[in-house]
């Protein structure tokens, strides 16, 4: 587990691909209660640890996470998270197929299914869609595949990834949303590579970047960016 943040009311983590935010139906530890374990060890806290999850990314994306430590922090977080505009969250996903334009935001409407835990873009409204909007740009390409940067303006179920595969440039490894084949240790080629928001309490500007993946294609990805 890595820190990349930690103070008396908030704790960053960068979430591995294999790592659940917080418990399902597999029965695996979560990542919350990882957090709890390390925060309880470190500060040598008696009794139970408190700790709140505040957003969640689907478990093969890795990047930024954010958790409450304290109740404060948690309702003003969930309250910045719910209306949107106080968080700007940027990620990076690799797609095999170069998008149509370098630049461009995206619009649909999306559909959940949740016998499926699938959703679907569409160009127009319809019964029970939500407007979901994303910008991307494209990074730079390496060994066949392309980096792009993506800003979320809606924060959707499986947002970036359907979209993407709606402009027909799934993400690396993304079976559900068309990829030819999967990464080999189940991740997805999305990463949420930085988060920006006031802390709820001291009222400082966060700027969290989150490390990529230990992997060839993530780290020349990053090479790419440092050049």
């Amino acid at each position: 587990m890595q820190v990349l943040y930690e103070d008396n009311h908030i704790i960053v983590i960068n979430k591995s691909a294999s790592e659940i935010v917080q418990g399902d139906k597999t029965g695996d530890t979560p990542l919350s209660e990882l957090v709890k374990a390390y925060i309880k060890e470190k500060y040598h806290k008696p009794g139970a640890v408190f700790l709140g999850v505040v957003h969640r990314l689907d478990r093969p994306v890795s990047g930024v996470v954010v958790f409450a430590r304290t109740s404060k922090a948690l309702e003003r977080l969930n309250t910045m998270f719910r209306e949107g505009g106080h968080i700007k969250k940027t990620y990076w996903a690799i797609v095999k197929n170069r998008p149509a334009e370098p630049e461009a935001e995206l619009v649909h409407y999306l559909v959940r299914n949740e016998k499926q835990n699938k959703s679907y873009a569409y160009t127009s409204e319809r019964n029970g869609a939500k407007r979901s909007v994303l910008r991307y740009r494209l990074l730079g390409s390496m060994n066949n595949y392309h980096l792009l940067e993506v800003a979320l303006q809606t924060g959707r179920h499986h947002q970036i990834r359907c979209q993407l595969a709606k402009i027909g440039s799934p993400i690396k490894g993304d079976l559900k949303y068309g990829a030819g084949r999967s990464n080999p240790d189940g991740s997805i080629s999305l990463h949420a590579r930085r988060i920006q928001f006031e802390h709820p309490v001291s009222k400082v500007l966060i700027d969290i970047v989150a490390p990529v993946p230990d992997d060839r294609i993530w780290q020349s990805a990053e090479h790419l960016q440092q050049q």
